[in-house]
């Protein structure tokens, strides 16, 4: 059986490429987003952590992009049984 997986640290590349492209900072995400501070930012760059469904439906609409163009997903065959 293939079971998807988001891959999170090809995800967090594709939210830097794209806040890039956007002439963005990290401030300037932060300030969109209104958080206290830019660690959750911070860690969906690494891939740390993903954005919540509600702020990825922000991100595409910043940066005019679908979010199948931010989310990476992979397929890895699993054993099941």
């Amino acid at each position: 059986m293939v079971m998807p997986f988001i891959d999170t640290v090809a995800t967090g590349r594709n939210i830097d490429r794209l806040r890039i492209e956007a002439g963005m900072t990290v401030r300037d995400m932060q300030m969109i987003f209104g958080f206290a501070t830019p660690q959750a930012i911070y860690k969906w760059l690494h891939g740390a952590s993903m954005p919540t469904i509600d702020n990825l439906v922000i991100l595409a609409a910043i940066f005019g992009v679908t979010l199948d163009e931010i989310v990476v997903v992979e397929t890895e065959a699993v054993r099941c049984g």
